[in-house]
Parts: C-alpha cells; structure tokens; sequence
C-alpha cells in the first residue's frame, strides 16, 4: 500500500467519483452557517432599541429584516440542499459502481482469495454497522468545512468584541476569565481524544464481532429444511442467544465508553461556557458596549469555542480514528491484477484447428498446502471428444479452470498450438471457450440477453441455440419471446424458470458464443444419469467440429467420448477410450465403472 496520507488520498479519490459534490456541499454550508450568526446579530439590536427606547418603526424595521433575512436564507439553503442530495446520489452511485467495477476486474484467484472476500466483507459491513470509512470521512470532513466557516463567521465577531474591549482596557479579572473559557475548552478537547481513540478501538472489535454475527445468520437462514427435519432448532436458538449476549455486552461497554467521555465532557462544556458569560457580561458592566450586545458575544463566543475545539478535534481524533477503515479501502482498491494478460495475437483459424497440450501441471489454491493438481499431462486435438471423469474432489474443475486461465499453473506449462497460453492476448484466448460450469448463475434481465451475454442479440441465431438444445416449446409459450424477463427481481413480469429450463439456457448461451472449445462442467449433475446422458448425446451431436470436454463423475454418461481421462487425487491416473479402459481390471476407472453400474444391475 502507498505510503502518502491515507485520509487524504481517499479523499482525493473519492472526490473523483463525483467532483460537483463537496463543492456543492460547500456552498450549502455556508449558507447553512449563516442563520444563527444573522439571528444573534439581530436579536442584539433589537434587545438594544428596546433598551434605549427607540420608535416602534425603528422596532419593526429590525423585526422585518429579522424575519425576511431568515426567508432568503431558508430559501437559498433549500435549493442548495436538494442540489447536495442530486450530487450525493451521483456520488454514491458512481462510489458503488466503482466498488463493483474492482470486483469484477480481479483476477478470478483474488476474487476466490477468502482473504480478499473478507476484506471485501469488511469494508461493507463496517460501513453499515458503524458509518466507519468513507461514510464517516465524508461526513468528517463536511464537519471540518463547517467548523472552518463558522469560526470565519465567530472570529470576525470576536475581533469586534476585542476591539471594544481595548477601547476601555484590559482588566485582570477579564483575562482570568478569558483564559478559564480557552483552557477548560482545551481540556476538553484533550479528553474527548483521549477517549475517542479507545472508543474507536473497541468499536473495530464489534463489528469484527458482527462479521461473525453475519456469517451466522447467513448459516441459519440457508438451512431451513435440515433445521427442521433434524429438529437443529434448539442448537440455533443456543447460538444465536450467545450471539445475542455477546452483542449486547459489547454494546454495554460501547454505551459505557461515551458515558466516560460524556460525563466529564459535559462539565468541562459547561465550565467554559460559565467563563464565557463572566467574560462578556464583566465588559459589559464596565461599559464596553450596551447590554444587547451581551446575547450577541456570549452566542459569537460559545460557537467560536465550540467550532474551534471541533475544528482542532477533527483532523487530531475523528480522522485519525477512521484512517485504519480507510486502510482497508485502500487495500482493497490497490490489490494488483498479476495474472500477465499476453500480447500474442489468437489467430482465427475457419478451420478451428486449436491443438492444447497439459506439460506436467501442477497447481495449489493460496493458503492451501496441498496441490489440487499434480504432474498433468496431456493433449487433446481439433474436434475431439474428451471426457474427463473421477470422484468429487479429484481436480476436474480445477483442470478446466487451468485451462481456461482463470487460474495459471504453480508448475509446469500450458500450450496451445507450440506457444505457452500465458503469451497469447488474454481476452482474445478466454474468448475461444465456452464453458457451463455446475454453478452456472442466470441474470435477471431478458432471456435475448441471457443466451448473448451481451446487451443485445441476433434474435434469429438465440432462437435457433434455444431449440438446438430442447427449449423450443417452453420458448414458444413466452408471449414476449427473447424480450421476456427472466425471474421477478426487477420485473413482476418476469419469468421463473425451473432447474431443467435454466440448465437449457445455459447450455444454449455456450451455443451463442460459437467458440473453437465447449466445455460441460457437471452442468447437469442434478439430473437422473439417463436424463444427464442423453442431453449429452444431444449436445454432442450440435456442437459439430468443435472441440468438446465433459467432466462428470458419472461414467455411463459420456461413454461416446473419444478420449476419457481418469482424475484421481488431483493426478490423471488413466487416459484411454471407454473399452481400452474398462478392459483394465486394475484400473481406477474400472473400479468406478463397476461401483456405479452395480446399482443399476441388481
């Protein structure tokens, strides 16, 4: 991470999002600030006239420009506020997207890190639970400016006071009084840092403590049915009631903290506010200036004490606090992409020749000890069908997410026609896949735009993918056809499709695409094996000259194969055809073949 001041390069970045905001904001609080400072300048010269008996026209004068000053000021403060809340709204929203816009240019090992999805997590939920992070540097540093303007505002009232007060002298019980206001306003400062580093402490620790609180209540929730079916009940209402003791101690202690810092902040408040009056009502008394203006310098100066501290406070304690939030934004925002992204050009053969070859690959997830993959090696040719196939566990996944670069090998090398794959154009070298994977996710936008993956499409070419793989009658009872909304989430239109119907637009979006390789990743493990093997043989026969890999761990399914490689504890322990492997009595896969068939022969 960049050593330059954390709060302030935060601050210049978020400024980006939207640089209108704070100008705005600024302009707000200025007339914000006005009101007071014009209401206690003009209640003194209205108790002043009062005082010395002036005309009720003079009164008047003084009342209606009391009142119409207020009207301008209110009015000029609204319109200034519905332009920050328009500039904040922008703001928040070009904030999030960027947000988003990081998530979703990671390289896919980051985006899996469970280190970098906490620290995801983290940022969200400090912000929500406590305003932490930009949330409180924003508000932080509107409080600043604030603080800044009205004590402009106070000096200049103050410098007036002061000249008044030279005008008859300086008398020593005015300076003890003077400094009794500045010194318990210091101290109170003093303490309110004090403790405020404490309190930010502790409060790091509670929403460290409500993480786990969530994770928890992501838990439970998703378990409904086993909860009830195994009578879990009882074991969630004791976690969750020593969740619920936990949070409530912590947030005792919390409460505690600001009765600490609240108590004694109050009476040193207090004090130096007491010396405030004896101040300006000893000049006053002495005859430094007439009785109304006692409301106006005793207001000037208990704002000016008050803004001062704050102002003094802000940079020192609430900055200060929020910079270890601000970290993990930073962090988050400076994680490099090092997957190297390639320069070779893919060449777009008519001819879909794209020879790739495994040289003795090995990989391990970050933090894993153990390697998912060991010593891979293999090939595979234009056109041909592979099928990779082991237990849960054995690596399949992890063989096509290496071959797809989503991850790059921790040994060995991948090549693609004679050239390691890490030379070739990223983007131009995930483009010669396409994959359904057995978490395959839907959006929730139309179904022209679920089969393109784009934001429009060639309506004829998704019609013909959708039929080709058996969703031409469900098709056709959509009355807005590629336009009709899949599931409810932004539209109560929207279509809910069911597991079979939404594993057919999986399959047909990969069709779309029209890549040199086609990948099934278990797409249809949640069907019976006859069902799972005759999409197969369907799928088999559209996908032409194109090269095409089957993972399953179901073996009967993808017998048509002409090459099957056998995974087992992250190694490839057999490659052969579906009879050359099945003669090897000896062999894993003979030994899979039996365990499955067994149950379908009895």
């Amino acid at each position: 991470m960049r050593k330059d001041n954390v709060t302030i390069r935060t601050l210049k970045f978020y400024h980006s999002f939207n640089k209108k905001y704070f100008p705005t904001s600024f302009l707000h609080i200025v007339f914000s600030s006005i009101s007071p400072y014009f209401n206690l300048w003009m209640s003194s010269e209205i108790v002043t006239a009062l005082y010395e008996g002036r005309g009720k026209q003079a009164i008047f004068t003084l009342v209606a420009i009391t009142l119409f000053g207020n009207l301008f000021v209110h009015v000029v403060g609204a319109l200034l506020s519905n332009a920050v809340n328009l500039q904040f709204e922008k703001l928040n929203s070009n904030e999030s997207l960027a947000f988003n816009k990081k998530t979703l240019s990671l390289d896919y090992d980051k985006l899996e890190d469970p280190e970098i999805r906490t620290l995801r997590r983290k940022i969200k939920e400090n912000g929500y639970i406590n305003n932490y992070g930009i949330v409180q540097m924003r508000e932080t540093f509107n409080l600043l400016i604030a603080s800044v303007v009205k004590v402009v505002f106070s000096l200049i009232f103050f410098i007036e006071m002061t000249t008044k007060i030279i005008a008859v002298g300086f008398h020593w019980l005015g300076l003890v009084f003077l400094v009794g206001m500045i010194f318990f306003a210091v101290l109170k400062n003093v303490w309110m840092h004090k403790f405020g580093i404490k309190r930010s402490a502790h409060w790091r620790k509670v929403g460290d403590m409500m993480l786990q609180e969530n994770k928890l209540g992501r838990g439970t929730q998703s378990n409904g049915m086993d909860s009830r079916i195994y009578l879990q009940s009882n074991i969630i209402r004791k976690l969750d009631e020593k969740t619920n003791r936990d949070h409530l101690k912590a947030f005792a202690e919390g409460d505690a903290f600001d009765f600490k810092m609240g108590v004694p902040n109050s009476i040193l408040g207090w004090t130096s506010t007491l010396f405030n009056y004896l101040l300006v009502c000893f000049y006053c008394a002495i005859g430094a200036f007439p009785v109304g203006n006692v409301i106006k310098y005793t207001g000037y100066l208990e704002r000016f004490m008050t803004d001062l501290t704050t102002l003094i406070a802000v940079p020192l304690r609430a900055f200060k606090e929020n910079e270890q939030f601000l970290k993990l934004y930073l962090e988050y925002f400076d994680i490099p992409n090092d997957m190297y992204q390639g320069s070779l050009t893919v060449e777009k053969r008519s001819d879909k020749k794209y020879d790739i070859e495994f040289r003795n690959v090995s990989f391990k997830y970050a933090g894993s000890e153990n390697y998912a993959l060991k010593n891979v090696s293999l090939t595979f040719k234009v056109g041909e069908r592979l099928a990779v196939v082991g237990m849960n566990g054995s690596g399949k996944t992890t063989f096509i997410k290496l071959m797809c670069r989503l991850y790059d090998p921790t040994d060995g090398e991948i090549y693609m026609n004679d050239f390691n794959v890490r030379k070739y154009d990223y983007r131009q070298y995930l483009d010669l896949f396409s994959v359904v994977f057995q978490d395959y996710s839907l959006l929730a936008l139309p179904l022209g735009n679920n089969v393109s993956s784009a934001a429009t499409w060639d309506g004829e070419k998704a019609e013909q993918c959708l039929r080709e793989v058996g969703f031409g009658e469900r098709y056709a009872e959509m009355a807005k056809r590629l336009e009709t909304p899949i599931y409810k989430d932004f539209d109560d239109e929207g279509v809910n499709v069911s597991g079979g119907e939404a594993q057919k637009i999986a399959l047909a979006r990969a069709l779309y695409k029209d890549a040199p390789f086609i990948i099934l990743d278990e797409p249809t493990a949640a069907l019976d094996p006859i069902a799972e093997a005759e999409i197969y043989a369907k799928f088999d026969e559209i996908v032409g000259d194109k090269t095409a890999i089957y993972i399953s761990h179901r073996l009967s399914s993808c017998r048509f194969c002409d090459k099957i490689a056998v995974f087992d504890n992250g190694e490839i322990v057999q490659v052969g055809s579906h009879e050359e492997l099945l003669s090897d009595e000896n062999g894993k896969y003979y030994e899979l073949w039996t365990a499955q068939a067994q149950y379908y022969t009895k």
